[in-house]
């Protein structure tokens, strides 16, 4: 059978642009559902089950979506997203009690979810192995510019002057669903068609046993998980201690944006550094490096200080994720690569729905630094991970790695896994 031809960059870019705004309305979002829970009474607790409940839907619902995607089109999973993110938002601009404000944000983390399985697994459909790195280091690069913009904007809209705070996160949650809808500009000629073949190849289920089993998988679930749960208790909890030590919620937004930022140029230099470095070296000292700079939230430090640590974290949390999705694709079977990618989105909303409850609880005990301590021991234990499996999944561990060594792969599959590298 001759090879597929290949795709141009233009999806690429599309792509980065579509996930942008879907990712900045998310970030928008996230921290003004924190201040309207603020607003309607909410103490540390409840803040935690709120954020914890935006990961609970897809926690459910990413296993079946990322077989669903294994066994047909990617691109249809992105409108979808799109619109349950802008409903979510516009929602939860509306609602007048908390439970009903968990509801909404739960069907935007659900969303979220459907859009970026959707959108991970074409990047891992439509590269080849040795650009992986490179194109999830760009794809995520989308993800990054929505945290940058989102946070500074919500910030910006959000007064708690004057018992102002109701009305000004009800209209940043609205705003942040017509930055969703700009997404649908860029999602067209999204995703190139494979062959039927490649369709009753991808139809062959692998067991999601078997794809935990695969040496390196664990290792990006795990990393993945604690990288995902320092970023968004960074994002749900910042506000509350601005709240705690007098930082306006503008200057907090500021803050989000200045972690994106570092993130993003994280991420334009990652292939370079990681020639030089290799993956597993590379996961376990930024890990190691974030989880320290966690911890050190807590300390009662001026804002400038606070900035200089959270541009630090931002650039070391920027590897775990495009470098997790790589290390998880290369390791799993070629028929199963949707699914695995859908199951490290499960961990990431296990950490997610487990993290800000804990953290929740942990703040009612300890006060509202605690949750970041708590962080910084999930990321030292991240570290030690990537140290022994991180890598496993890339070979050397290098940008241009290539595909994984045929013996991870079921003999019988290594003819398929071959024709359907993309």
């Amino acid at each position: 059978m001759p090879p597929e031809p290949r795709p141009g960059r233009g999806w690429l870019l599309r792509l980065v642009i579509a996930f942008a705004f879907a990712q900045g309305a998310v970030s928008m979002a996230r921290p003004a559902v924190s201040y309207r829970a603020l607003s309607l009474g909410a103490d540390e607790r409840a803040i935690g089950v709120i954020a914890g409940v935006y990961a609970l839907l897809p926690l459910f619902a990413a296993v079946p979506l990322g077989r669903r995607t294994d066994h047909g089109r990617c691109a249809p999973l992105l409108p979808v997203g799109v619109v349950l993110i802008g409903g979510g938002c516009a929602l939860s601009g509306t609602s007048g009690s908390l439970p009903v404000l968990a509801a909404w944000s739960g069907l935007m983390g659900l969303g979220h979810l459907c859009f970026v399985i959707g959108a991970q697994s074409l990047v891992a459909r439509q590269s080849p192995p040795a650009e992986q790195d490179r194109n999830f280091g760009h794809f995520t690069i989308g993800a990054s510019l929505g945290q940058l913009v989102g946070p500074i904007a919500a910030g910006y809209l959000i007064s708690e002057q004057d018992g102002e705070m109701a009305r000004t996160s009800t209209l940043a949650l609205l705003v942040s669903a017509a930055v969703a809808a700009v997404s649908f500009t860029s999602l067209w000629r999204i995703e190139h068609r494979r062959t039927p073949g490649a369709h009753r190849q991808a139809a062959e289920k692998v067991p999601v046993g078997s794809i935990l089993r695969t040496r390196g998988v664990p290792a990006g679930i795990f990393i993945s998980l604690a990288v995902l749960s320092a970023t968004d208790i960074l994002t749900a909890y910042l506000p509350v201690v601005g709240e705690d030590r007098g930082i306006a919620p503008a200057t907090v937004g500021l803050l989000l944006s200045l972690r994106a930022a570092a993130t993003i140029a994280c991420r334009l230099v990652m292939s370079p550094v990681l020639r030089i470095v290799g993956r597993a070296a590379l996961l376990s000292t930024t890990c190691l490096l974030g989880g320290l700079l966690c911890a050190a939230v807590a300390l009662p430090v001026p804002v400038w200080g606070l900035a200089v640590m959270l541009a630090v974290l931002g650039f070391c949390l920027g590897f775990g994720q495009p470098l997790s999705m790589t290390t998880v694709v290369q390791a799993a079977p070629a028929a199963a690569r949707s699914t695995a990618l859908a199951l490290r989105l499960t961990g990431n909303r296990l950490g997610q729905v487990a993290a800000p409850a804990s953290a929740g609880l942990t703040a009612g005990v300890a006060g509202t630094g605690a949750p970041f301590v708590m962080l910084g021991v999930l990321l030292v234990g991240a570290a030690g991970l990537g140290l022994r499996g991180g890598g496993a999944g890339a070979g050397a561990g290098t940008a241009g790695a290539g595909p994984a060594p045929a013996a991870r792969t079921p003999r019988r599959e290594r003819p398929r896994a071959r024709r359907n590298s993309t």
